[in-house]
């Protein structure tokens, strides 16, 4: 079995961010291999700190200041969220012009330690996001694969379904369960966070009624939206905005959210194998969630520049992004052949003049469906990113 997937674009990038920025912060959710990949930037043992671990803890002592600020070359601080003064610390040093070093630092993208480095190191950090598996990475002949099973390296390279299954099961057992409630300074017993799960889970891509969500749970807004915050975070779900336009439409406001790993998506929703995946009921729903997905990253899109469209009269694109100053719109369709759009598509692309639509499907023909609406087969959203003009 393969127990190692290069990832050359991410390599790149931290590299390239090395030679121009003090501080690289790479953030992302446990088990992508964040560690794996910075240790290889660090050639001296004795620059490589994993903040979880005792003994390294113990060689930082009561002086990390004096510590890091005496090192040369690349230094690697894993997990910097389990120790956030560090981050003044390192504003510090990279200031001093006798500064010897770069930092590349990970953390598992709690919301505190994405604004801390964002306030404390500005101008002097760059953040890269680091997931699972996308296109970019797997032979196209696994894209069933890497939906059914999800992104996550151990769960995509596990060498039978069932072992998948179990990782997945005991990454949310000492991750979600556990980890989860501590950033959220919740008191969440864990029957209720596993029906908050099981509730987000039957929401994906659906419009989201937190107060429908919080009377069901038993509990308080207040920390329905603490719990999304922190799952957000943690890079576990994607919140979708609606798009706002001044075109006399009534538009729904209600968020979208979907979980960025359909592994987990499909653990929740207990889908056992393909063959169960493609009689459920949320069959639909997991495609749309999991290719937008790999659109965002293929196409290298920030959250940002990412919206869904729906009226009130049912026109709807299930994502509209911005880029260079053109508004592109994606459908997604898990039918594997002939997908069809709805006469409330048409009317969503009048509405906001768009002068392309790309329907996503799993099928293998790349055609035109009608006048700027085009057919594209997943495996080849990577070609298609490549010729389009960001």
């Amino acid at each position: 079995m393969i127990s190692f997937v290069p990832r050359k674009h991410l390599s790149d990038a931290i590299a390239e961010s090395l030679r121009r920025n003090p501080v690289t912060a790479l953030l992302g959710p446990r088990r992508v291999g964040k560690s794996t990949l910075a240790r290889l930037f660090a050639e001296d043992e004795r620059n490589r700190f994993d903040l979880e671990n005792p003994i390294d803890l113990a060689r930082l002592g009561s002086d990390s200041y004096g510590i890091l600020s005496n090192l040369k070359g690349v230094v690697v601080i894993d997990e910097l969220q389990e120790i956030p003064e560090i981050v003044s610390q390192l504003r510090v040093i990279v200031d001093d012009p006798m500064c010897q070093s770069r930092f590349l630092v990970t953390g598992s993208a709690s919301p505190q330690l994405t604004g801390q480095t964002s306030q404390t190191l500005a101008g002097r950090v760059r953040h890269i996001e680091m997931g699972g598996f996308d296109l970019n990475e797997i032979d196209p002949s696994a894209i069933m694969k890497l939906w059914f099973r999800g992104s996550f390296p151990q769960s995509f390279l596990a060498s039978s379904d069932e072992d998948s299954k179990e990782w997945l099961e005991e990454f949310m057992k000492t991750w979600v369960m556990r980890d989860i409630p501590r950033l959220a300074e919740g008191r969440l017993s864990p029957q209720t966070l596993s029906r908050f799960l099981l509730m987000l889970a039957h929401y994906h891509g659906q419009a989201w009624n937190q107060r429908d969500v919080a009377e069901s749970l038993g509990i308080d807004v207040k920390s329905v939206q603490r719990y999304l915050e922190v799952f957000e975070g943690a890079y576990l779900i994607r919140r979708l905005m609606p798009m706002e336009s001044n075109i006399g439409k009534r538009v729904r406001k209600a968020h979208r959210f979907y979980f960025r790993d359909s592994g987990l998506l499909h653990r929740l929703l207990r889908i056992r194998d393909m063959d169960d995946l493609r009689t459920h009921d949320r069959l639909g729903a997991s495609w749309e969630g999991f290719a937008l997905e790999q659109v965002i990253r293929i196409f290298g899109l920030q959250s940002d520049d990412c919206f869904f469209w729906r009226t009130h009269a049912g026109a709807e694109i299930d994502l509209v992004c911005s880029r260079g100053g053109r508004l592109t719109g994606f459908e997604f369709k898990a039918s594997s052949s002939n997908p069809r759009v709805t006469k409330g598509t048409h009317e969503a692309m009048k509405d906001l003049e768009l002068e392309e639509l790309y329907v996503v499907y799993p099928g293998d023909r790349d055609f035109m469906i009608h006048d700027s609406i085009r057919a594209v087969p997943l495996t080849k959203l990577v070609e298609l990113a490549s010729t389009l003009v960001r």
